[in-house]
Order: structure tokens, then sequence, then C-alpha cells
């Protein structure tokens, strides 16, 4: 899996959230330990983060407000953000109780931390820096590619 992906998926799809979905659902179907795909993005005006696309079990988590959870870190850090063992975080919201471990790597647009990848796994220590390269790939192909004012953010 590559990030030809993404650039697939943007080719494929005039509809940008379309395209994220395509690619959560392309991730979470090709790599078994992600369970759960999502992509957050910041709001225009308030300091949260709204879920735009996703694949796996359905969430309660579509807005997260910043330095609240993983996610809410990552937004305000800009830092990729591992967790091998969500059980050993203070700062965790739990989306699932079968999650074990996430990883979250933000987008950014000319230097500004503008949204993020989210990625669930029901293993323990699932992800490696591949997983973290291959996201960080995508996720610059996202932001050649987004368009926030058309995502309603």
């Amino acid at each position: 899996m590559t990030a030809d992906l993404a650039r697939k998926a943007f080719e494929k799809n005039t509809d940008q959230r379309q395209a994220l979905e395509f690619i959560c659902n392309e991730l979470k179907e090709n790599l078994d330990h992600y369970d759960w795909v999502g992509f957050y993005f910041h709001h225009r005006t308030e300091a949260k983060l709204i879920l735009k696309a996703f694949a796996g079990e359905p969430t309660e988590h579509t807005e997260i407000p910043f330095g609240k959870g993983i996610c809410g870190q990552v937004a305000e850090s800009g830092e990729n953000f591992r967790v091998d063992d969500v059980n050993a975080q203070e700062n965790y919201i739990a989306c699932s109780l079968f999650t074990k471990s996430e990883l979250v790597i933000p987008i950014f647009i000319y230097g500004k931390n503008i949204g993020q990848i989210d990625i669930d796994s029901h293993q323990k220590d699932a992800f490696s820096r591949d997983d973290e390269a291959l996201l960080k790939d995508i996720n610059a192909v996202v932001a050649e590619n987004i368009k926030l004012e058309t995502l309603n953010v």
C-alpha cells in the first residue's frame, strides 16, 4: 500500500468527502491491523476537530475539543502520536471498547496543521514507523488536493 491510493482517490472522486471515504475504506480493508480509520479537520472558528470521513464502527466522537484525547492533543502539538496501549494513556477518549492502540498523524497545508488521520487497532502495539511513514505520505497527497472551504469545517 502506498500514497498512490490517495492520488487515485482524488482522481476518481470529484467530491472530496467521497475521496476521503475511499482512502479510509481502502486502508481499513487492506491493512489487517487498521480497524477504524478517520479524517478529522480543524473547525474554522472553534478549537475543535470535526470528523469528515471514516471507515469502521460509527463513533459518537464526531467533534473533539483541542487538547482532549489523542486527536485533540495532536491538534495542539502538530506532532505524530502513536499509542501502543490506550489503557496506559490518561488523556484518552474511548471510541470503542475493542481499541487497544491508536495512531494519529497530522495534515499540514503551508506549514499549518489543518487536520489529521486517526487509526485505531484492536491489537496492542499495532503500529510501526512504516505505518507512520505511509500515513504521512497519504496526508501529503490529501493536503495537495483538499479544499477546506468545500468541507464545511
